[in-house]
């Protein structure tokens, strides 16, 4: 291989890892709070129930509704899709919310996962006026193509690093896994949070 050949083949590599570069893996932000997003309907008098529709990225609408203090978070192309999903279903038996922001796992800009926090509610841990103190949990979801459902459950007390373990389990797990045949991974040391959410 002559001088030239050298130099053609060490600058496609650099072209190569760049490309990889642009490619990587990383995190934006959205918000869920009922600003910023669209009530679907009228909160119902009878049980307090609401949904609302908020953007996303990609083209996706994030669905949150809430029913009997209990939420569920769905993302879809438009508010039926997501209404179908695997993860429009998933209710957890606990009195239960989710913050505001989603972080999106994407490649470049196309995302595949989402993180979220939630608080699951602990009725054997009363707070001093007899309501149930709630503890944190981090939930991963997969995102499209092909079904939208939970991924994995990351117990934000028990794990330091949390945040980071919800990461590699978004990166590594989301785009393979199999909804409704895989079973929701339990990642890192297994805490309250996680234990309230599996209750059935």
């Amino acid at each position: 291989m002559n001088h030239a050949s050298i130099g053609l083949a060490v600058l496609m590599t650099c072209i190569g890892l760049n490309s990889a570069d642009a490619q990587s893996v990383g995190s934006i932000y959205t918000s869920t709070a009922p600003k910023d997003c669209r009530q679907i309907g009228r909160a119902s008098e009878l049980d307090g129930s609401t949904a609302r529709a908020c953007p996303g990225k990609s083209g996706l609408l994030v669905l949150v509704a809430e029913d009997d203090l209990r939420e569920i978070v769905s993302v879809g192309r438009n508010r039926k899709q997501a209404a179908e999903e695997p993860a429009a279903k998933a209710w957890f038996a606990p009195f239960n919310w989710s913050e505001n922001t989603i972080e999106w796992r994407a490649v470049g800009a196309k995302p595949f996962a989402i993180i979220q926090r939630w608080h699951i509610a602990d009725n054997s841990d009363p707070d001093k006026q007899g309501r149930p103190n709630t503890k944190a949990m981090l939930v991963v979801t997969r995102l499209p193509p092909g079904p939208v459902c939970h991924v994995a459950y990351v117990d934000a007390i028990a794990n330091p690093t949390a945040n980071e373990l919800a990461r590699k389990a978004a990166d590594d797990s989301a785009r393979g896994f199999a909804c409704g045949k895989d079973e929701v991974k339990i990642i890192g040391t297994r805490g309250r949070a996680v234990e309230l959410a599996t209750m059935r």
